[in-house]
């Protein structure tokens, strides 16, 4: 589903971003991050204040007209020809890949697909169209990095992070093993299958912590509560962070992870 083949716009002046009910609820860290890193390209964030829910959940649960309803009420936050940012492959996934298909032969066509088209994963868009460089102010470190499975197989960012963290000179990427193997949330399927969900988050965990490192980021904030959460509760050495707040933190002299 990823698209053969991306052509990127150039970079603009202004962007829209569409938060994300978990950055919203759960990591307001990250949206901040994900806005200070536009705005230090010289790029305008805008916000629309009457954002909710991607209609995501519902859709991935087969109820397609509940997910229609919530979908319709993001179409007209955009009204502008400016590219929509999205600090999440899942929810990007989304608005990019289905909403076409949510709306197909609807009243709203021809809107979802215009408004599909300008949605890019935000770390895509910081690399491939504002071809962010970054300067390491952090002390040296050692990550892991987890790709969503939206991240990774309908938005084709599984590169991105890693090139990221590359131009970081103190820090030092390992690889776990099975870097494509899916973290076990996948949304409503943790409520629906928990003890399935369970198995892959406890191998998950333990695939980062075999790496040796106490810290790993990652481009979706539903992995990293899944992981994160099952790693605390476990008690497992391992601790989570959405790259975005790691770049940042990294980048402005707060040394992001001093866990080795």
């Amino acid at each position: 589903m990823v698209d053969p083949i991306k052509v990127y716009p150039a970079k603009p002046a202004k962007v829209y971003f569409y938060g994300t009910c978990l950055v919203d609820m759960f990591y307001p860290d990250a949206g901040i991050a994900g806005v200070e890193l536009l705005e230090r390209e010289g790029i305008e964030v805008l916000f629309p204040q009457n954002q909710t829910c991607c209609g995501q959940p519902a859709y991935t649960s087969g109820y397609h007209d509940e997910a229609r309803s919530v979908a319709r009420a993001q179409l007209d936050l955009f009204p502008g020809d400016w590219p929509i940012v999205v600090p999440s492959g899942s929810c990007g996934g989304m608005m990019r890949k289905h909403y076409p298909d949510l709306f197909k032969d609807t009243t709203d066509e021809v809107k979802a697909a215009e408004v599909a088209g300008r949605v890019w994963e935000l770390t895509d868009f910081l690399l491939n169209v504002c071809h962010i460089k970054l300067e390491d102010l952090g002390e040296p470190t050692t990550v892991a990095m987890h790709t969503s499975c939206s991240a990774r197989r309908e938005m084709g960012v599984a590169e991105v992070g890693p090139k990221l963290l590359g131009q970081l000179k103190n820090v030092n990427l390992v690889e776990q093993i099975r870097p494509e193997e899916c973290c076990g949330f996948g949304g409503t399927f943790a409520v629906r299958h928990p003890e399935i969900s369970s198995a892959m988050v406890s191998e998950k965990v333990d695939a980062l912590v075999d790496t040796g490192t106490r810290q790993f980021v990652t481009t979706d904030c539903g992995c990293l509560m899944n992981i994160a959460g099952y790693a605390e509760k476990n008690q497992k050495p391992v601790e989570g962070q959405h790259i975005l707040s790691f770049l940042w933190s990294r980048t402005q002299g707060k040394g992001g992870s001093s866990h080795e």
